[in-house]
């Protein structure tokens, strides 16, 4: 009992250094790469990993330190336990106003024991977001004016749920896109309440809206499309009124297959397994999967299978 309680007593000191000096590599890593913001011509440049899950960490820090925000005022809703998210570095590092929101089991509790929430205000909200309290939730929090930062991974329902946003709400959004969509459809899933990725499609690939189809809604928002993280999953957006300061190469919207090209394979067969799929043959597995075409001024619900039909 003795030697448990030992052994556990120095498992925490060690993970807590190892938590330390992660944290001030990645604040010394940030620092250098700064010098060389102003030479930044694509954002994917600046793709570098500290909590984030795939690198958007240093796409984040690029877009903050080019428009001078010192200490972001963020949401992020989908963050899990909080280890791995887009804002938990930029917490902690600026001790700045947060809201994070998910529907985890005891998320609060999980959030305490990996984050200094000591360190600014952090607002934890255990919450199912969709398209009908998205607004609500934001205002009874204090959370829907002055808004550096907001991040959006829910897979599922993320289009309808940013469609509900007014226009000019943030500097800065990144919104999750399904690459498995491809570059010319401009698609989402159906707003479905509840919606849950792995029950809807077998393949569990079935989420979200296609990048075309967030370009075109978030331009009604005043954000323009500033390119993605290296992973291919994560869309980056900076309002109009500030894109102008940051000295990036123009993106040609007509052509967007670099920004779907992802290559990680997570599709599941009809018994649940990993079947590791490679990613130019997904559409022909979701090819049965309802989608909402949105390419015309009438929304319009129809399967994969009929628009790789009419193209």
């Amino acid at each position: 009992m003795i030697k448990k309680k030992i052994d556990n007593y120095l498992s925490k000191i060690v993970n807590r250094s190892l938590e330390k000096l992660h944290f001030q590599n990645g604040c010394s890593t940030l620092n250098l790469s700064r010098y060389n913001y102003k030479n930044v011509k694509k954002i994917i440049e600046t793709d570098l990993k500290i909590y984030s899950q795939n690198g958007e960490d240093g796409i984040i820090d690029y877009l903050l330190f080019s428009l001078n925000i010192e200490k972001p005022k963020f949401i992020e809703i989908g963050v899990g336990d909080y280890s791995e998210s887009n804002t938990r570095f930029f917490f902690e590092r600026t001790s700045g106003d947060g809201l994070i929101i998910d529907i985890i089991d005891d998320f609060e509790k999980k959030v305490k024991e990996k984050v200094k929430i000591w360190k600014g205000n952090l607002k934890i909200l255990q919450q199912n977001i969709d398209a009908n309290n998205i607004l609500d939730t934001l205002k009874n929090n204090n959370f829907f004016q002055k808004i550096d930062l907001f991040s959006l991974d829910i897979d599922g329902i993320d289009y309808w749920v940013l469609k509900e946003l007014p226009k000019n709400f943030c500097k800065i959004l990144v919104a999750e896109y399904n690459p498995y969509f491809g570059d010319k459809f401009k698609i989402t899933v159906p707003n479905i309440k509840n919606f849950n990725r792995s029950s809807y499609h077998y393949s569990n690939l079935c989420f979200g809206a296609s990048l075309p189809a967030l370009i075109d809604l978030l331009k009604t928002k005043g954000m323009d499309f500033v390119g993605t993280n290296l992973f291919k999953n994560n869309a980056f957006f900076v309002n109009n009124d500030f894109v102008k300061i940051l000295n990036l190469e123009k993106i040609n919207e007509i052509d967007l297959k670099s920004y779907v090209n992802a290559n990680f394979r997570e599709s599941r067969n009809i018994s649940g397994s990993m079947s590791y799929i490679d990613p130019k043959n997904v559409l022909n597995q979701i090819k049965d999967c309802k989608i909402v075409d949105l390419s015309n001024s009438i929304s319009e619900e129809k399967k994969i299978l009929d628009l790789i039909s009419e193209k």
